[in-house]
C-alpha cells in the first residue's frame, strides 16, 4: 500500500474499524462461502440515529424570533428543549469495499411561522456517503405549500472531517459532521419567494450513530455482538487519549484555561483609580442576525463606520477610553466606531455606536447608542443596554497595565430585544445568546495592548469559541502526539461550532493511520478472499 493510499481520510472506515474490534474480527470477516466467490459484501446497519438541528438560527427565527411560530416533531423524531432533532429507527448498509453508506431514518419535523403562512415539513431523512468515504449528503421528503417533493438534497456533508468512534456491540459513530446548504436546500428555506440563506451556507453539524449487524462466523452459527468486549486502548498500541490531544483550544492559544481576564500581579490590587489609555472591543453582535441581514431574507448589508474595522468575521471598535479602579476592580470603558445594518429595501435601518462596557465583580453590561428606523422615522437613543456579560472571577484584574476579557458570554437584555426588531416584532427574546465579547484596554499610560490574536464571533449562542487541531496517536512505539493551536494574525478569527457530538467512542487512529487501520480490520473479508484464492484448495 502506498503512502498516498494510507493518507485517505476514511472517517467512516476508521469508525467501522473500532466497531469491528468490539464485535470481534469474525463479525466483519466474510464467511468462507462468500470469500471464495467474490469481494466483501455490504454490511447491514441497524438501530441508527441521526442528530441534526438543520440550522440553529432558523429554529430561533421560528420559535423565538420574527417568525413567531412553533416547531413540531412527529413519527418517532425526538427533541429536548430548543436543541437539535434526533431521527430514530435508522437502517441501512455499508459497502466494505467502497466505504459507501446508505441510511434511512424515521421521524419528521414541521416548522410553522408567520401565522401559518410559512409551513415547512421534513420527513424520511436519509444520510448517504459516497464511495471513498469522504463526502455525503442528507436528503428528505419536503412538504411546503401543500405539495410534497421526495428526496430533496438539503445538505452536503464532509465525512472526512467527522469525529469517528465506535464501541461495544458494534456501535459506529460519526460526530460533528460539517454540513453545508445545497442549491435545492436554499430554495426550501424560503418565505414569500425569498430564500433565508445562500447556497453553501453552514448548517448545523450532524451526528450519526448506527450498529453493525454481526456476520455469521465461517464455521457456522451466529456471534452475539452483545457479549464481545471493547478492545483496551493503550498508548503502546499507537492510540491517543483525549487528554493527549488537549494542548490548546480556540478560546485561548496555548491551552490556558482562563475564561476571562488575566490574573493580577503583586502590588496592583490596591492601586488608585486610573484612566483607560487605549483599547479595543471585538463583538459580532449576533451571527444569526448578521446572516439574516447579509445572506438571508433581508437582502441587506452591514457597514462599518468611523473607527470600526473588521476582525475576522466579527467587528472591532477601537480607541478605547474611560476609567479603571484597581482597588474595586471596576471598569468603565467606551470605544469608537459604528456598525449599521440595513435590509428589506431600507425599511430596516439600525445603527449601533459609541459602545461602552461597564464591569464590576458582580457583572457587566455592554451598551450602545442606537439609531433605528421605525415606520419611516428614525429615532436615536443614548446608552441602550444591549447585552449582559458574565466575566470570570478576577477577570478585571490588570496584568502589566492591561485588563483583558476573552470570549465572555453575552445575553440579550430586555431593551436589546426591542432594538433587534422589524415592523414591531422582535427577532429574539430577552436572554437569547449573543456573540461573546472580547476586549483589551490599557490602564497604564506606558502599557501597550497585547498582540492581536484574532476574534471569535461565535455561533449566536454566546459560546462561540473555536477549537484548535487535535493530535493523533502515531508510531508503532505508541506515543500519543499532537498539538492544538488557534488565533492568528491581525484581524484573524475562529468560529464556533453549532452542534454537539451525539455520541463518542474509543479513540481511533486518524490522518495517515486511518486508511491503514481500516484496511486491516474492515477489509478482513478481502484478506480471507485473497488467501483462499492463493490456496490450492480454494482454486480447486
Amino acid at each position: 500500500m502506498t503512502v498516498t493510499a494510507r493518507r485517505r481520510p476514511l472517517a467512516l472506515a476508521a469508525a467501522v474499524a473500532t466497531a469491528a474490534a468490539a464485535l470481534g474480527t469474525t463479525a466483519l470477516t466474510v464467511p468462507a462461502a462468500h470469500a471464495a466467490d467474490g469481494p466483501p459484501p455490504q454490511m447491514q446497519l441497524k438501530d441508527g440515529t441521526l442528530e441534526w438541528g438543520l440550522k440553529k438560527s432558523f429554529r430561533e427565527y421560528i420559535e423565538t424570533g420574527f417568525g413567531g411560530g412553533a416547531i413540531e416533531v412527529a413519527d418517532g423524531a425526538q427533541r429536548t428543549g430548543d436543541g437539535p432533532f434526533t431521527f430514530t429507527g435508522g437502517t441501512g448498509t455499508y459497502d466494505m469495499a467502497t466505504h459507501a453508506i446508505a441510511t434511512t431514518f424515521r421521524g419528521g419535523v414541521r416548522f410553522l411561522g408567520h401565522d401559518g403562512e410559512l409551513d415547512l415539513k421534513f420527513a424520511d431523512l436519509k444520510l448517504a456517503g459516497d464511495a471513498g468515504g469522504k463526502t455525503g449528503r442528507i436528503t428528505a421528503d419536503v412538504t411546503r405549500d401543500g405539495r410534497t417533493e421526495d428526496d430533496v438534497p438539503l445538505a452536503s456533508l464532509d465525512l472526512g472531517a467527522a469525529k469517528r468512534g465506535g464501541g461495544r456491540g458494534g456501535v459506529i459513530t460519526l460526530g460533528a459532521i460539517p454540513a453545508k446548504l445545497t442549491a435545492q436546500g436554499a430554495k426550501v428555506f424560503s418565505y414569500k419567494g425569498r430564500s433565508f440563506y445562500k447556497e453553501g451556507a453552514a448548517l448545523d453539524n450532524a451526528s450519526l450513530t448506527v450498529t453493525a449487524v454481526a456476520q455469521p462466523p465461517a464455521g457456522g452459527g451466529t456471534k452475539d455482538a452483545g457479549t464481545s468486549t471493547d478492545v483496551p486502548a493503550t498508548k503502546d498500541a499507537g492510540t491517543s487519549t483525549d487528554e493527549d490531544k488537549k494542548t490548546g483550544d480556540g478560546r485561548n492559544p496555548g491551552g490556558d484555561p482562563r475564561t476571562g481576564g488575566a490574573p493580577g500581579t503583586t502590588g496592583e490590587g490596591k492601586a488608585p483609580q486610573s484612566g483607560v489609555y487605549d483599547g479595543r472591543l471585538d463583538w459580532g453582535v449576533k451571527k444569526s442576525f448578521r446572516d439574516y441581514i447579509t445572506d438571508g431574507f433581508a437582502k441587506g448589508r452591514a457597514e462599518l463606520l468611523g473607527d470600526a474595522v473588521k476582525a475576522g468575521d466579527s467587528y472591532r471598535f477601537t480607541k478605547g477610553h474611560g476609567t479603571y479602579d484597581a482597588s474595586t476592580n471596576t471598569l468603565d470603558a467606551a470605544f469608537n466606531g459604528e456598525v449599521r445594518f440595513t435590509g428589506h429595501d431600507g425599511e430596516l435601518d439600525l445603527k449601533l455606536g459609541n459602545f461602552t462596557v461597564k464591569a464590576s465583580a458582580t457583572g457587566a453590561t455592554l451598551s450602545a447608542d442606537v439609531s433605528a428606523k421605525d415606520k419611516g422615522s428614525t429615532t436615536t437613543t443614548k446608552a441602550v443596554p444591549l447585552a449582559d456579560l458574565k466575566p470570570g472571577a478576577d477577570a478585571l484584574k490588570a496584568r502589566n497595565g492591561v485588563v483583558s476579557l476573552s470570549a465572555v458570554p453575552a445575553t440579550l437584555t430586555e431593551q436589546g430585544a426591542k432594538v433587534f426588531s422589524y415592523k414591531g416584532r422582535s427577532f429574539y427574546k430577552t436572554g437569547s445568546g449573543l456573540d461573546p465579547v472580547t476586549l483589551a484596554v490599557t490602564v497604564d499610560k506606558d502599557a501597550k495592548l497585547p498582540d492581536d490574536q484574532g476574534s471569535s464571533s461565535g455561533t449566536g449562542s454566546g459560546t462561540g469559541t473555536g477549537s484548535g487541531s487535535t493530535g493523533t496517536g502515531s508510531g508503532s512505539t505508541g506515543t500519543g502526539s499532537g498539538s492544538g493551536s488557534a488565533g492568528g494574525g491581525a484581524k484573524g478569527g475562529v468560529t464556533g461550532s453549532e452542534a454537539s457530538l451525539a455520541a463518542t467512542g474509543a479513540g481511533v487512529p486518524t490522518g495517515p493511520l486511518a486508511g491503514g487501520a481500516a484496511a486491516l480490520v474492515v477489509a478482513g473479508g478481502a484478506a480471507v478472499y485473497a488467501t483462499r484464492r492463493r490456496s490450492p484448495l480454494a482454486r480447486g
